[in-house]
């Protein structure tokens, strides 16, 4: 007579979607309710940075109500770098086991956000990808693919980093991993964070993937983004790849 062997129960990953915002009141509702569409397994954690247009206030209101969503109010506007770090830290303090950052203005379809779970099977961090077959961009004039191309390039160089898309904010990480990072040292504060976690993580030996996603620009809302934070980032960077290439 044979026995089978036991079977060993797993549950499903403990799972946080993270999102900044700052005056997102037309997008977070509709955001919110299109991510638990696709993936109504999901905690949600909205990051706001005491939004004037009433974007907190609609998020406490929605939780009082929804034990899936989750607040954290910042006394004002400290940087997309921080609210990162603050969506890590909730991540790990809460024994979450997966963590997804995306963007609050739908330029991050929440229809990837199964690729990009599925992708963790494989991988400490997985990356929505423009960049990589399947991928592109929607509606972007030739000077923002020349330096979104530029910025990328510049990075692989000087920090080592392999991914196609090192600058996009669409991205799952293992929360184990998350844990070796000394978040501490990270200097950056705006955009140039997006590539100096990935030199983090690539340091703390993250095995990496990039899934394919289009982004499309804001409907609603305004753009965040400022030639001052883009500047800084170039030179955030480049003091990151001293560091990478004299072994700091």
């Amino acid at each position: 007579m044979t026995t089978s062997p036991p079977q060993i129960e797993t549950r499903p990953a403990r799972t946080l979607v993270t999102i900044a915002t700052y005056n997102e009141i037309e997008n977070l509702p509709l955001l919110v309710d299109a991510i638990w569409e696709v993936a109504p397994q999901v905690d949600i954690l909205v990051i706001d940075d005491n939004s004037p247009d009433g974007t907190g206030s609609w998020c406490d209101e929605r939780a009082k109500a929804e034990p899936r969503l989750h607040c954290l109010h910042r006394a004002g506007k400290l940087g997309l770098g921080t609210a990162t770090i603050a969506g890590m830290r909730y991540a790990i303090e809460h024994d979450y086991d997966l963590m997804l950052n995306m963007d609050a203005d739908f330029s991050h379809h929440p229809r990837y956000i199964p690729a990009l779970l599925a992708g963790m099977e494989t991988a400490d961090v997985t990356i929505g990808s423009r960049y990589v077959p399947g991928g592109g961009v929607k509606d972007w004039p030739f000077k923002r693919r020349l330096m979104s191309w530029g910025v990328n390039t510049y990075a692989r160089w000087l920090l080592g980093l392999r991914s196609k898309d090192c600058s996009g904010a669409f991205r799952c990480f293992r929360v184990d991993l998350l844990r070796k990072v000394d978040f501490d040292s990270i200097r950056s504060r705006g955009y140039s964070f997006q590539e100096e976690i990935l030199w983090h993580l690539k340091r703390a030996g993250a095995r990496f993937t990039e899934s394919p996603i289009l982004f499309a620009d804001r409907e609603k809302g305004q753009s965040k983004i400022n030639s001052r934070e883009a500047i800084s980032a170039i030179g955030i960077i480049f003091r990151l790849g001293i560091r990478n290439w004299l072994g700091i």
